[in-house]
């Protein structure tokens, strides 16, 4: 069988397991569709918020270098695509992906009003980041993993698009029966250990773990494996 063929086949085995894995949490992104992105800001950027308050000691966790090409997949109101463009310069450049174009338009919008250059958007789907294969050094993933209402497609979407030895960073609620908020046990699917199993089970290996950084979200740093998730 000619290489051509294994790749494709083995593209159409993606698109065939992408396409009958059923929503974990169907309707969880709806009051995204057409999202204020004014009133969100409020939200996300707003002291108290732990990440926030913590954004700047999150940035300098990831060790950002010039010149890395690095994702913020569901970037929100841009508040880390910003802050991890500037960390890239001179030559890097970070794609702020969510699946809200209002979110997207306004978030470069801000950036370009800033100053920032270097920063591009994507308007991703529920099951992909919409990404170029092999083309990140680093994906970054804060507070939305919960989200993903498809999470094997789209850890195979972001494996896919990572150079090989690329890292996956992702920031969570913890979720601890009888000590976290009702908000978070009704709102979070699964806590710190399912996840970690089910992108190890995508194809990538636990590097790092963060306990002193954050309190009410944990962080993890995961590896491409050289194998492709399955």
């Amino acid at each position: 069988m000619s290489v051509l063929r294994l790749v494709v086949v083995a593209f159409l085995l993606w698109a065939l397991n992408a396409t009958a894995e059923q929503s974990v949490n169907p309707g969880i992104n709806d009051h995204y569709q057409d999202p204020d992105y004014d009133e969100w800001v409020t939200v996300f950027e707003r002291p108290g918020r732990e990440l926030f308050d913590r954004r700047f000691q999150v940035v300098y966790a990831l060790g950002l270098k010039p010149g890395m090409r690095v994702a913020d997949i569901g970037a929100g109101t841009g508040l880390f695509s910003r802050l991890m463009a500037r960390a890239v310069r001179p030559g890097g450049r970070v794609i702020a992906v969510d699946i809200a174009p209002n979110f997207v338009d306004n978030l470069l919008r801000v950036a370009r009003e800033r100053g920032i250059d270097n920063l591009d958007g994507v308007v991703n789907d529920q099951k992909s980041t919409g990404l170029k294969p092999a083309s990140l050094d680093l994906a970054f993933i804060c507070d939305t993993y919960h989200h993903f209402e498809f999470p094997r497609a789209m850890l195979a979407s972001v494996h896919q698009s990572l150079r090989p030895g690329g890292d996956l960073v992702v920031i969570d609620f913890e979720r601890i029966p009888g000590v976290s908020s009702p908000w978070v046990l009704g709102h979070v699917r699964g806590g710190r250990e399912e996840v970690i199993e089910e992108i190890e089970a995508a194809g990538f290996r636990l590097v790092e773990q963060r306990p002193e950084l954050l309190r009410s979200n944990f962080y993890l740093r995961f590896r491409k494996s050289p194998e492709q998730a399955q």
